[in-house]
């Protein structure tokens, strides 16, 4: 079985965790499971090489059309690269595919599916459940308890986010099937890559300080020149706790990205679908935080666009 997750993401790593765990105790006791991230790109499709020769996964992330793929978990609104690939799931019959939006992360999704739909609850991976539903849908009691990084869960989602070791994220996948999250997190390996890259947290905190401007209850910032792929998305709303939009730009070595979402702690109304609107620049994700990914010289392209989405919602709030 290969499974293909959402790369450098704590719910991507917790929902390929789960399924394993569903997969081998269900389906295949004996199964070799290998896993391979996904990483939203420009004009990204699912190419036949990502496959496997046997089973294949994917899960929190798009759909694939591909007749290789087997089983399928997603919980994003924009969750299809086309209406022909939306089509395609509707009429899968295997029983094996699944798609609900309204679940704020895949991780609890797949839990419900696997208890619901084929009888098989999980309860030694309650706590990772609980902490993958609590980070991937914001559900922080505040900006400083998702940026100060106190508890095991937000120590081990600063490392899946941040380390671009694939075989290290392959360990934690591993491990998290089996061990608690503090054991977890101080398996040598990983707290010695922890501890390394929470230097690099506490210095992108004044990075970001010095590069976010807010205005008119926007938060605008770009760190394209910085090496701030991974940066805690909460940092934004930590800073400028008045804001309601966060609208950003970051470059990798395999894209420019703009990052959009909305503060998890305002008590302004919620008007934009955020998903809806990076939609139409070719990204999506959740109507409350979507993204949009450029090829990597496209940073100009990527600056436009944050520049545009920034405007629309400074006039929506003035409305």
């Amino acid at each position: 079985m290969r499974v293909l997750y959402h790369d450098n993401c704590f719910d991507g790593v917790s929902s390929a965790a789960v399924f394993s765990r569903f997969y081998k105790g269900h389906v295949h006791p004996d199964a070799e499971i290998e896993y391979e991230g996904l990483t939203h790109k420009a004009g990204q499709s699912i190419g036949p090489e990502s496959f496997g020769s046997s089973e294949n996964a994917i899960v929190d992330f798009k759909y694939s059309a591909s007749d290789k793929l087997t089983w399928w978990f997603d919980h994003h609104e924009s969750a299809f690269l086309s209406m022909d690939d939306e089509a395609h799931f509707r009429r899968d019959q295997s029983g094996r595919k699944f798609h609900n939006p309204e679940f704020k992360s895949c991780t609890k999704f797949i839990a419900h599916i696997t208890k619901s739909v084929f009888g098989m609850h999980l309860p030694d991976l309650d706590e990772l459940i609980y902490w993958a539903d609590i980070i991937d849908g914001a559900q922080f009691p505040s900006a400083q308890s998702a940026v100060e990084l106190k508890e095991p869960a937000m120590k081990l989602m600063l490392v899946i986010e941040a380390a671009h070791k694939s075989s290290l994220v392959h360990k934690i996948i591993r491990l998290l099937q089996s061990m608690p999250l503090d054991g977890v997190i101080n398996e040598a390996e990983v707290r010695s890559t922890f501890e390394t890259l929470y230097k690099h947290h506490v210095e992108s905190i004044d990075i970001m300080r010095n590069a976010a401007r807010f205005n008119e209850g926007v938060i605008e910032f770009d760190v394209s020149d910085h090496d701030l792929d991974g940066y805690n998305k909460f940092i934004p709303y930590y800073l400028f706790p008045q804001s309601v939009y966060c609208v950003g730009v970051s470059k990798s070595t395999v894209r420019a990205k703009v990052s959009v979402g909305t503060n998890p702690w305002t008590p302004r109304e919620r008007r934009h679908n955020l998903a809806k609107l990076c939609e139409q620049y070719g990204g999506g994700g959740h109507a409350v935080v979507a993204a949009i990914s450029f090829k990597p010289d496209e940073l100009h392209n990527a600056r436009a666009a944050a520049r545009e989405i920034a405007e629309k919602l400074q006039h929506d709030l003035r409305k």
